[in-house]
């Protein structure tokens, strides 16, 4: 037993150090000599970079939570017509990328674009000197443009906090004729901040790590300062350091929430919501939550998924091509490669922590294999390529002092790279859901095969995976969706001549010609709403 369980702690601690090793790479490079480059970066732009930046990710968290929290509230509390449907529509733009949202409204919004044309033909106005109309290709914009997408993540953990809550203190405050709005400001809100804090940081993460939308809004901020610098200067290391900036960005903003959590204690029943105690709205309050609600799923996910389906219709010939399904499969290849690594080390190190539970640190390779959930794509690609480059030069030298000649970039050309990026950001995922499925599993199960003379492999491929499969397939298909949607990290790391969709598709938005694109766009978008149906129907069953 004690060779066997020497196995299960080689593989997880071998497993969980290399999935952190770009991020240690970022650290090493970056406590490196400083070049030029660097140097002229920092005197010039980078603090306007960084300001950006902190504008975009508070900003972001500003109207994340203005639009999240009251969606949140008439879902739990209240009774809204058409909830039922609501409650997982306000999910929806959640799969929308932030791009194709900012593209298309671009488009509207645009001198030339059909609101601007309407504004004009009723009011004879003819040229920009004759009215105002914003601007959106702004910081705000942006800003707004990635709060439409972002928001689902407060609505989503603001709702499940209010759904959790006493029923006695609810109860209670109604005695005491607090109105609905009282009740919330003194009640829910503070008793639901934890969740909402995990919320925003993690859209404070995600809006830091935004490349695509930034890009095309042309608003420089660190993630394009990373982008810019390894493909404009080639310049790894000066590309390393900003990265370190941006890993300290998010060390704050997790210590942050932390920190704002650090006294909170909640000893409270776990409160199911029912029609009984759920809020009577009347008249234009009800009617203003269903108009809130509904213009919301509409501004942020049914306009523009209809645009991408009517340029879908209107441009097929164009769009059906086969770049299309050669990206496609490029696609579909990458995921699936990244998804089943992803739920191999995720039954590897969760497996050593079952079978020792009391010991410390065998959860330490579960932690340490999922911190690279945490880093933006751009810059773990930039951790990804350091070692890379490394290793190819290592094996190039090998192959020369062995009279074979170079035999050029195997790790940094090829999808590796790609391959490992995606494994190394997304195995959280994976680790995440197999945990909860084997935490199902009572551990006198495995006391009793133990029992019956079962080693570690036989109880794993006997007793725990058969209980805990359609777990593994529900993290690979998680696995493989958020890899056939990442951007940053594909658009840094894939090799000459090869695209995925989503690079395909941005690639063509950067261009103005999302229309020819508007096809795989689709697809990314469908493919994004079966994650979303896997946590509303789990937040279904928990209620």
């Amino acid at each position: 037993m004690k060779e066997k369980l020497l196995f299960w702690k080689t593989s997880s601690w071998s497993l969980s150090l290399l999935l952190v090793l770009p991020i240690l790479a970022i650290l090493y490079t970056a406590l490196g000599n400083t070049d030029d480059i660097f140097t002229h970066l920092f005197n010039t732009v980078l603090p306007t970079y960084t300001l950006n930046t902190v504008l975009l990710v508070f900003g972001a968290m500003f109207f994340s939570l203005i639009l999240g929290v009251p969606s949140a509230w008439f879902m739990a509390m209240c009774r809204v017509p058409s909830s039922s449907i609501l409650q997982w529509a306000l999910v929806l733009p959640l799969a929308m990328p932030a791009y194709i949202v900012g593209y298309i409204y671009t488009d509207w919004l645009d001198f030339a674009g059909p609101i601007q044309v309407l504004l004009r033909d009723i009011t004879g106005w003819q040229s920009y000197g004759d009215y105002w109309f914003p601007d959106i290709r702004t910081l705000t914009g942006a800003i707004l443009v990635m709060s439409l997408v972002l928001y689902p993540y407060v609505y989503l953990l603001a709702r499940a906090a209010f759904m959790e809550q006493n029923i006695s203190l609810l109860q209670s405050a109604r005695l005491l004729k607090c109105t609905p709005w009282e009740s919330f400001k003194r009640i829910s809100l503070p008793l639901a901040r934890p969740s909402i804090a995990v919320a925003l940081s993690l859209v404070a993460m995600e809006a830091l790590g935004d490349f695509g939308t930034v890009s095309y809004f042309a608003v420089n901020t660190l993630t394009t300062a990373v982008y810019d610098t390894w493909l404009g200067y080639s310049n790894l290391n000066a590309a390393a350091k900003v990265s370190a900036f941006m890993l300290m960005g998010i060390l704050l903003l997790i210590s942050g929430e932390r920190y704002s959590r650090r006294k909170q204690k909640m000893f409270q029943e776990k409160f199911n919501t029912n029609e009984e105690f759920q809020y009577d709205l009347c008249g234009w309050k009800k009617w203003g939550a269903f108009i809130w609600c509904w213009g919301l799923v509409s501004i942020a996910f049914i306009f523009p998924l209809l645009q991408l389906i009517s340029y879908s219709f209107h441009y097929f010939e164009e769009s059906w091509t086969a770049e299309f399904q050669e990206y496609a499969v490029n696609s579909l290849y990458v995921s699936s490669i990244a998804a089943i690594i992803a739920v191999i080390i995720a039954l590897v190190v969760n497996f050593l922590h079952r079978l020792q539970p009391n010991n410390k640190w065998s959860v330490m390779p579960m932690r340490l294999a999922s911190l690279g959930y945490a880093v933006p794509g751009t810059v773990l690609a930039i951790g990804v390529m350091l070692p890379m480059i490394g290793l190819d030069h290592l094996v190039n030298d090998i192959s020369k002092q062995l009279g074979f000649g170079m035999v050029g970039l195997i790790f940094s050309g090829s999808i590796f790279a790609l391959i490992f990026a995606s494994v190394t950001r997304f195995s959280a995922v994976a680790i995440g859901s197999i945990e909860s499925n084997l935490n199902k599993i009572p551990p006198s199960l495995d006391m009793a095969s133990r029992t019956l003379g079962c080693g570690t492999w036989s109880m794993l491929r006997r007793v725990h995976f058969p209980l805990i499969r359609r777990g593994c397939l529900i993290a690979g298909l998680l696995v493989f969706i958020e890899t056939m949607k990442e951007l940053n990290a594909a658009l840094l790391l894939r090799p000459f001549n090869f695209e995925t969709l989503a690079t395909y598709v941005f690639n063509f938005a950067s261009d103005e010609q999302l229309e020819i694109a508007a096809m795989p766009a689709v697809l990314l978008v469908l493919v994004g709403l079966i994650p979303l149906i896997i946590v509303n129907r789990s937040l279904e069953q928990q209620h």
